[in-house]
């Protein structure tokens, strides 16, 4: 609360600065904010939380519609997403990306050099340089179009949540063109899932093996030792994907992990022309690994090979500190930036009852009476993500050109797939409250509100601006009597500008 008072007051002065300079200017401009108060029915708190928490924003139509069907059926319609086709304009629009739905393979076969690395010529490096950074760039204007316009909300916000859960820097090498399919071959089909799908998933993905060096993980050679045990992935795979740091682990635990793992690599390059397109480019390779028998946590692993690796995952899919943990995240993200307790414990139960089911406890998030209680409507601060996305959405606006909005992001420090540590970005307020950080999201609600279509594509012609009465409708009446007042007493072309850099907008 008292962070949110102290974020109200920073752009409540700044707000009451521009308008006193304003009115200095033409005393006689002036909106009525109460006529906007009459274009709308009376919001719904509870259906305004769960379109906040759910989505990544209302856009226009949004309110309207969960209050029509009511919450509960608003809930099964998000959990329930594959049964809802997205519109034909954003499919098309998806389907003129020719490389983002590839595997790792099919795109491997399609860019990667025929020379070998030490042998390969500057123009052919250069030209391999360029084509990793157009499919990354298809990539992310995939994703953003997705955030954007896809009426399928939740899947995107798990999408989001479980990208940054089992995060891999996406501008690293190779990356560029294995995070589509790490994205939506990956993480999409599995984020309603069962948690042991989706960390399979994410162990066998060669982007997940290349970010953490596991394809580097091999049995120590005497006769080369520039080759060995690599740690990195073992690591990473307790700490942060999941039992958490206080999981009950040590380091012998992740020695063994480690030798677990050897041999979980990527198909060799020299495989790649005879390869199947369908596969997304694992490869177990029986000769880099550890065939010794081990201990982990407790648990005796034999010598088999591959399946040793699968063994483990089992075991850590079904520990109770995964459960915990993974019930902290969601709580966290969904509910609080510190969550009760007692959230968490039922969380946590649901999870172990289930044997990892996803769906089963979100549906039991959604449920409770923590999420439910208005002590936490509108009291988490948006990210610089879920803020400019929320922009967007909220001015029903079109990505036309994503490196603008992605060279925004990175201005706020969250560049998509732009994270290069495996923790991911963070999600609670200390992170992101400062002034820089609000004085750049003001200059982005001015701009957006002003230039709409134009701003995103500088070739497109621009379209009328942003009017406070459509984002009022969209939005609903989440606005404080001071930011009425400011909103009130401001020029016309002025509206929308402090609506969008609000106190109550930079929260949902």
């Amino acid at each position: 609360m008292k962070s949110m008072a102290r974020l109200g007051s920073v752009l409540f002065c700044l707000i009451v600065s521009t308008l006193l300079w304003l009115s200095s200017v033409n005393p006689a401009w002036a909106l009525t904010f109460p006529n906007l108060l009459a274009l709308s029915k009376p919001t719904d708190p509870l259906a305004l939380h769960f379109v906040n928490r759910l989505s990544f924003g209302p856009r226009p139509g949004d309110l309207e519609h969960i209050q029509a069907i009511g919450v509960e059926d608003y809930i099964q319609e998000q959990l329930n997403s594959d049964n809802r086709l997205n519109p034909i304009d954003l499919e098309q629009k998806l389907n003129r990306l020719p490389n983002f739905n590839l595997t790792p393979i099919a795109l491997l076969q399609n860019y990667l050099p025929k020379s070998p690395p030490k042998t390969r010529s500057p123009q052919e490096q250069s030209q391999f340089t360029k084509q990793l950074r157009s499919v990354l760039q298809e990539t992310i204007t995939a994703h953003l179009l997705r955030t954007t316009e896809s009426p399928q909300q939740l899947q995107e916000v798990m999408t989001a949540f479980w990208f940054n859960h089992f995060n891999i820097d996406g501008l690293k090498g190779r990356n560029q063109l294995f995070t589509a399919s790490y994205e939506n071959q990956s993480l999409r089909p599995n984020v309603f899932g069962n948690f042991r799908e989706l960390l399979g998933a994410t162990a066998k993905h060669p982007a997940m093996l290349f970010y953490l060096d596991n394809y580097r993980n091999q049995v120590p050679n005497p006769r080369n030792p520039k080759v060995g045990i690599n740690e990195n992935y073992a690591r990473e795979l307790l700490e942060l994907h999941t039992l958490g740091v206080d999981g009950g682990y040590t380091q012998a635990d992740v020695i063994a992990l480690a030798r677990i793992m050897t041999g979980w690599t990527m198909l060799p390059d020299k495989q790649l022309p005879n390869a199947d397109l369908k596969g997304n480019g694992f490869y177990f390779d029986s000769k880099r690994h550890d065939f010794s028998d081990k201990i982990f946590m407790g648990h005796k692993i034999k010598g088999t090979g591959e399946a040793e690796g699968e063994q483990v995952l089992d075991i850590l899919a079904k520990h109770p500190a995964t459960a915990k943990y993974l019930s902290y995240k969601l709580a966290q993200y969904f509910v609080s930036d510190r969550p009760p307790q007692s959230l968490v414990d039922s969380l946590s139960q649901r999870y172990l009852e289930t044997d990892g089911n996803i769906k089963a406890v979100l549906d039991t998030l959604f449920h409770s009476s923590e999420f439910r209680d208005p002590q936490y409507f509108g009291k988490k601060f948006k990210t610089p993500y879920q803020y400019i996305i929320s922009v967007i959405r909220a001015g029903d606006l079109e990505v036309t050109n994503a490196v603008i909005v992605n060279s925004l992001l990175k201005q706020m420090s969250m560049g998509i797939y732009d994270c290069p540590t495996p923790n991911g970005y963070a999600n609670t307020e200390e992170f992101w409250l400062n002034p820089d950080a609000l004085l750049r999201r003001l200059t982005f609600a001015s701009i957006m509100s002003r230039k709409k279509i134009g701003f995103l594509d500088s070739s497109a012609p621009k379209s009328l601006p942003l009017k406070p009465e459509d984002l009022y409708k969209t939005l609903g009446n989440i606005f404080s009597e001071n930011t009425q007042q400011a909103i009130a007493n401001s020029p016309p072309d002025q509206g929308a500008m402090l609506i969008l850099g609000s106190p109550e907008f930079m929260y949902h």
